[in-house]
């Protein structure tokens, strides 16, 4: 008789999904950073050089920067002191700043996502053989392009995201229209995808490691808590 398919557990899915995040974060963070350095540096003057020449300068100038600022005076102390001051300068609002833009990024690029992951696990599973069964470089495989097809639908919005979200107070009264019009204006359409080279870099292994921390972790809940 085969094997009939267990039920699907909401806790063991948070539990796993959760420790896939945590992959996901500790690979792919550092060229997170420099994708915002990117996409917020502002643009050159005539004859002048870019603040940034690329990823990799970016990424020197930052960690340089950031040893500098180890021993000065910082702005925030931590994310709920930064949390604190964005609501007494500007309320609820000021916390939800740019909510909009981000479900324009989030809503395409995550339906992107897991459409690509469930695709390829099909793809990749050999005849006669279950999904939950796939190999750990199939799943690497499967969730590193994952990460790709997400971020090729994604940069856009998220240039948009990030230059109105470290705008100051009023900068842009229309919201993401004003942003893309200034965009546009000064550097071209081209600068909709700034950062590109730091977001596809990042892009397959923090997701192949978040897709495949989440498999890990179902499958070790599975075998350790299999009733719940």
């Amino acid at each position: 008789m085969a094997d009939q398919p267990k039920p699907i557990s909401p806790l063991k899915n948070l539990l796993a999904g959760g420790f896939g995040g945590v992959c996901l974060v500790f690979v792919g963070h550092p060229l997170d950073t420099v994708k915002v350095r990117l996409q917020t540096q502002p643009p050159s003057l005539a004859g002048q050089p870019p603040m940034y020449s690329g990823t990799f300068d970016c990424f020197r100038k930052t960690l340089i920067r950031e040893i500098q600022a180890s021993s000065g005076e910082t702005k925030y102390a931590g994310p709920l002191d930064c949390a604190k001051k964005l609501y007494q300068a500007s309320g609820i609002r000021g916390i939800y700043k740019g909510t909009l833009l981000t479900l324009m990024r989030d809503v395409p690029a995550s339906g992107m996502y897991f459409m690509t992951y469930e695709w390829l696990k099909n793809i990749f599973t050999p005849e006669g053989k279950r999904v939950s069964e796939l190999s750990a470089p199939r799943i690497l495989v499967a969730g590193g392009f994952a990460g790709i097809f997400n971020w090729a639908v994604a940069i856009p919005p998220d240039v948009l995201k990030s230059r109105f979200q470290t705008a100051p107070p009023g900068k842009y009264p229309n919201g993401f229209r004003d942003v893309l019009r200034e965009l546009i204006r000064d550097e071209g359409i081209t600068s909709l995808y700034k950062g590109f080279n730091a977001v596809m870099i990042r892009a397959f292994p923090a997701n192949a490691a978040c897709f495949l921390g989440f498999e890990v972790a179902m499958k070790f809940l599975n075998w350790a808590t299999p009733n719940l």
